[in-house]
């Protein structure tokens, strides 16, 4: 969904003052002339309460949080003309402008911001450049899913591929799997992050990043969408932040209670799931905290007819499991220190084994059995994180420190006969990562121009494998150290024009010892001794775009910008047929991204528009080779539009949906092209919503997803289609989110997933065109949820 621009109320005027002078001081605030010094800002709420915590930017530059009573000095000195933000937990964004301001020194600014629930949606985003910023100043398409928004899709499923595949435009549905392997951003594969740590493994993907947190640890989730050389390795689609909880209100403890049940309710046996989820969040003195944990249990998933889903790496039968911490101490006005810690873990513990079906003709369902193998999923989870903030420094310059480690496995269903080796066997990837960032940001004028430069460093260590539960190795271990620094320039070219370009140079070295590939067969049948070394990938990363803000009817915006990915080494290590990995195609991707589009906000209207192209010399799209995916390292383009609509109706009902196109080809040296298949480029995808509001405790919302059709390839000889070369057929499904509140405190909700209970075969099950991947979607599932708040 877009985001819409969010109105505050607020009032500019010096604290006790008389009355008669109130205008003098108003205009001397507010004046287009002279100079600024130190100004003291009191911040509060529609109660003319202080507001504690509260963040106060100028130019979108980290400053200081106000004290227990609402105030902060922030010395503005040198600033011709400054832009105000002030975000505080529970509260919409403020922000104001003042042109070529001028106070006397100690003036006082009160501002007063409204309850998050009676304004419309925060703009602040804090992934386009690593730091806070507004949407109306960033180059480039951006969708926010704020905490109301996360919450009325979890009444529905608190699967994260299904609430972003369900309301994010360019990026493909859900897979119904406990992976996400096609779930693709704009026809690329998307960096996905949680807090800014890096939860995709791009040495060997794994296809679960985008499951990786529950929900409900989660505040909004921010997707930038294109490549972007920002965050650098694996991003050429886009990112996915999530952005997790964190409190900053007065009071010591404060907390949220959610217990919740599933069933389907036409086919009920075996179905029932549950959900106990708890949050406590407070002050103590100078530390804020959040602590928080959820134990969720998917029962068996059948379809509209009432057929068991037994697909093995499914959801039926699966424990899903998340305890989180982050803590925030305010040192001073200027420095502050937040600790961050996340597990994370999903299994499935199938009931059910696959009776296979045919392709086109009937599907492959679940029948009373058990796999011998290790339950499926990501068994853990870890991320943890230290960050140091300061602020004040030389030329105003802020600093941001922040250290983290990940601990992840992701394990694979069980294979009775295999064909990527001999005998049967279950893999599981296993990635550990560790990494510092550093962010330095400093203010600037040149002459009548505002400007800022972003800057620093990145250095990450990914150590990855996959080998096989018996022992035997798949993938030897790659061992990547990753240097890259990186700088950003914005300015303020015109007094509504902004530019944002920058540079960022990766210096990455994966060190990968001698091994052999796996045997296919007795005696070590097909194995090669493969002698190791040392695989650079070095490239230097440029971006660029303009905004024009002047007018909220016309926000218009064009980018360029490349992306930086390593292309699975993994998978290209397993197969190697040559004795040295130096023979081997390893080369990375880079991604040029083209971009232009706008943003419109015009009385009840909220509209937005993008085009993109997105190219590479090198393609990495995985195509069919005697039963192997094999990557296809052709030059691509990819390319498609975005359309997103918002109409507020009445204060009471809301209309609003969006519409996504991509497209794409792969280019051979002869002059010909081929699409790319499924598992790359989705099919054209439109959703829309109606939200109804008839009275403060009622809060109802219906949800309609469509994907249309797709038919780019033809059978192979033996009448069959290739490996993700499937057609396929347009689907329409509806979902309703709705919510009653008894009291301030107690909230009663229902979820219903495929509301009329439709028959229908997700996107991946038809494009794979594989026996065992050919099933149907759940049927009807009823989510009832209770909340209580203290």
């Amino acid at each position: 969904m877009s985001a819409n621009k969010a109105y505050f109320n607020w009032v500019c005027r010096p604290v006790q003052q008389p009355q008669k002078v109130y205008l003098f001081f108003l205009l001397l605030i507010c004046s287009p002339i002279g100079y600024a010094q130190t100004v003291v800002f009191h911040i509060q709420n529609s109660a003319k309460e202080p507001v504690a915590e509260a963040q106060v930017l100028i130019n979108q530059n980290k400053k200081a949080y106000t004290n227990a009573a609402g105030l902060v000095d922030v010395d503005v000195t040198g600033y011709n003309r400054i832009y105000v933000d002030v975000l505080a937990d529970g509260y919409k964004l403020f922000n104001a402008y003042y042109p070529k301001v001028k106070f006397r020194d100690r003036d006082t600014i009160l501002i007063t911001l409204k309850p998050a629930e009676l304004a419309e949606l925060s703009e602040v985003v804090v992934t386009a450049g690593r730091k806070i910023e507004s949407m109306n100043t960033i180059p480039s398409s951006i969708s926010v899913l704020n905490q109301k928004e996360i919450q009325a899709q979890m009444e529905i499923t608190t699967n994260l591929s299904a609430i972003l595949g369900n309301t994010i435009p360019g990026l493909g549905t859900a897979t119904g799997k406990a992976n996400n392997a096609g779930q693709t951003l704009r026809g690329r594969q998307a960096l996905v992050l949680v807090d800014g740590i890096p939860q995709t493994t791009p040495l060997m993907n794994s296809s679960r990043d985008i499951r990786s947190i529950d929900p409900a640890a989660i505040e909004r989730i921010e997707v930038i969408k294109g490549a972007t050389s920002i965050y650098g390795n694996g991003s050429g689609g886009g990112i996915i932040n999530y952005i997790t909880k964190m409190y900053n209100g007065p009071r010591k403890v404060t907390g949220n209670t959610s217990l919740g049940t599933s069933f389907n309710p036409i086919h009920g046996d075996e179905t029932l799931g549950y959900r106990v989820s708890q949050t406590f969040s407070g002050r103590l003195k100078q530390v804020t905290y959040t602590v928080g944990g959820a134990i969720d249990y998917t029962g068996l998933q059948r379809d509209a007819k009432g057929l068991a889903l037994g697909q093995t790496d499914g959801l039926s039968n699966t424990y899903q499991n998340n305890a989180f911490v982050k803590a925030n101490w305010n040192i001073n006005d200027k420095q502050h220190l937040s600790v961050f810690y996340n597990f994370y873990g999903s299994t499935q513990h199938a009931k059910y084994i696959s009776k296979l079906g045919r392709y086109g003709e009937t599907p492959t369902v679940g029948v009373v059995g058990k796999d011998p193998g290790e339950p499926a999923g990501t068994p853990y989870n870890h991320n943890a994180m230290l960050k140091y903030s300061r602020t004040g420094l030389y030329l105003n310059s802020t600093l941001d420190v922040t250290a983290y480690l990940t601990a992840f496995r992701s394990m694979n269903r069980y294979i009775e006969n295999g064909t990527a080796w001999y005998g049967p066997g279950q893999t599981k990837i296993n990635s550990n990562k560790k990494g510092v960032r550093l962010d330095l940001n400093t203010p600037f004028q040149l002459k009548r121009f505002n400007g800022e430069l972003s800057y620093g460093l990145d250095i990450l260590n990914d150590i990855t494998n996959q080998d096989l539960t018996d022992g035997r190795v798949y993938i030897p271990n790659m061992n990547m150290v990753n240097i890259a620094p990186f700088a950003q320039l914005k300015l303020d070219v015109l007094q509504n024009l902004i530019f944002k370009g920058g540079v960022r140079f990766e210096n990455a070295t994966v060190h990968v010892k001698d091994y052999r590939t796996i045997s296919i067969g007795p005696n070590d049948e097909g194995s090669v001794a493969v002698k190791g070394g040392k695989v650079p990938y070095n490239a230097v990363m440029f971006n660029a775009g303009l905004r024009y803000n002047r007018w909220n009817i016309f926000s218009p915006f064009l980018s360029y910008s490349q992306g930086f990915a390593i292309n699975e080494l993994g998978r290209i290590l397993r197969r190697a047929d040559m004795d040295n990995i130096q023979k081997l195609e390893t080369d990375p991707i880079i991604t040029n991204n083209y971009e232009v589009g706008f943003s419109s906000h015009y009385s009840i209207f909220n509209f937005s528009a993008a085009y993109y192209l997105s190219t590479s010399n090198l393609g990495v799209n995985l195509v069919d080779k005697n039963g192997f995916l094999f990557p296809q390292r052709e030059p691509e383009d990819v390319w498609g539009y975005e359309l997103a609509l918002d109409v507020k109706l009445s204060k009471q009902l809301t209309l609003g949906g969006n519409y996504a196109f991509v497209e794409g080809k792969a280019k051979f040296d002869d002059g010909s092209k081929v699409y790319l298949n499924g598992s790359r480029i989705a099919p054209p995808k439109a959703t829309a919503f109606l939200a109804y509001q008839p009275t403060d405790k009622w809060n109802l919302q219906l949800f309609w997803v469509h994907t249309g059709g797709r038919n780019r390839f033809e059978r192979a000889v033996n009448g069959r289609y290739k490996n993700s070369e499937g057609p396929v057929k347009k689907v329409d499904v509806f979902n309703f989110s709705g919510s009653y509140a008894i009291t301030k405190q107690l909230r009663l909700s229902a979820g219903i997933e495929n509301l009329f209970n439709t028959t229908y075969y997700p996107v991946v099950s038809q494009y794979r065109a594989l026996e065992a991947e050919y099933f149907r979607a759940p049927g009807i599932m009823t989510n009832l949820n209770i909340h209580y708040t203290f």
